[in-house]
């Protein structure tokens, strides 16, 4: 398998109760599809996999195969504090018969590089399907170093990408130098410039939730056509919007931002609420502005 192109960690609509709304959920499934992205993510920080029940995550992944089929690659989280849990969540993954998973550092735990390499293994071993890793320091505790790498490596064919979200250039180079037998994703939205500059193949973005066609549109310059005075335009266009998503309410903000493109969404769970009327409005502005700058250079490059 190979991760190449815009994988997109889907939202989890919920209904007026807060329960997990099935419909809603498969139409945002269906508007992806729609797109042309090329992989989902299923049980990501952005779908808010974190306050989700055991049962409530083997369900989503169950409906998210259905609803895709063979479309698209579905991939799905395994992220737990406990390896057993993850290692459930694999056992799920393989039985639907996921495209891939998708394995992080366990949260709060603070494993070694070489406890936490055995903590992916177990995971691995439980699926045995092509694992996309998932570097997160900023929420995980712990960042994945060269010990793990060679660690993973050496037991295991199934370690074929990375989802790097260090934000970290250092660890970029290292990845890219070190082990090219590991593909490259952009996990840091605002470096996903220098991560096709070298040679990231696919993008995990949460923002192409409601504007795939612009994720697209840079992926398609820097990746594809390898243009990268056009793709540092549409960077340019895109960064305000990247800006806002880190301004503290990042699932929110995706939500809002899939609201303003016609899907249901519903609120969050509890801790997160949702967003203040003026952070709407100055969101709304900010896409607006950003899909007429982006369409305005695909137009005049000739892509249209």
């Amino acid at each position: 398998m190979k991760f190449e192109g815009i994988y997109t960690p889907a939202i989890t609509p919920l209904d007026a109760e807060g329960n997990i709304d099935k419909t809603a959920f498969a139409e945002v499934i269906e508007s992806l599809i729609a797109a042309k992205v090329d992989g989902i993510v299923i049980g990501g920080s952005t779908g808010e996999y974190y306050a989700h029940t055991a049962q409530e995550r083997f369900d989503l992944g169950t409906l998210a195969r259905d609803v895709i089929g063979s479309r698209v690659q579905l991939v799905i989280g395994t992220g737990a504090i406990r390896t057993e849990d993850s290692v459930e969540y694999a056992k799920a993954a393989k039985a639907i018969k996921a495209d891939a998973i998708l394995v992080g550092s366990s949260p709060y735990a603070l494993p070694t590089q070489q406890e936490n390499a055995e903590h992916a293994l177990s995971i691995d071993r439980a699926a045995n399907l092509p694992i996309m890793l998932y570097n997160y320091p900023g929420r995980m505790g712990v960042s994945m170093g060269r010990e793990f790498f060679n660690s993973v490596c050496a037991a295991s064919n199934n370690f074929l990408a990375i989802k790097e979200s260090s934000g970290q250039m250092a660890q970029l180079h290292m990845l890219a130098r070190e082990f090219p037998n590991i593909s490259l994703s952009c996990g840091w939205d605002d470096q996903a410039l220098e991560f096709f500059a070298w040679g990231a193949r696919s993008w995990v973005c949460a923002g192409s939730n409601f504007l795939p066609v612009e994720h697209i549109a840079l992926y398609q310059a820097c990746a594809v056509e390898k243009n990268f005075d056009k793709g540092r335009r549409i960077m340019s266009a895109m960064l305000p919007l990247m800006d806002f998503l880190e301004g503290g309410k990042f699932v929110q903000s995706i939500k809002y931002g899939c609201e303003l493109a016609g899907l249901r969404t519903g609120g969050v769970r509890a801790p997160l609420k949702e967003l203040e009327e003026h952070d709407k409005q100055t969101l709304q502005r900010i896409v607006g502005e950003l899909k007429l700058e982006v369409a305005s250079i695909v137009v005049g490059d000739g892509t249209a």
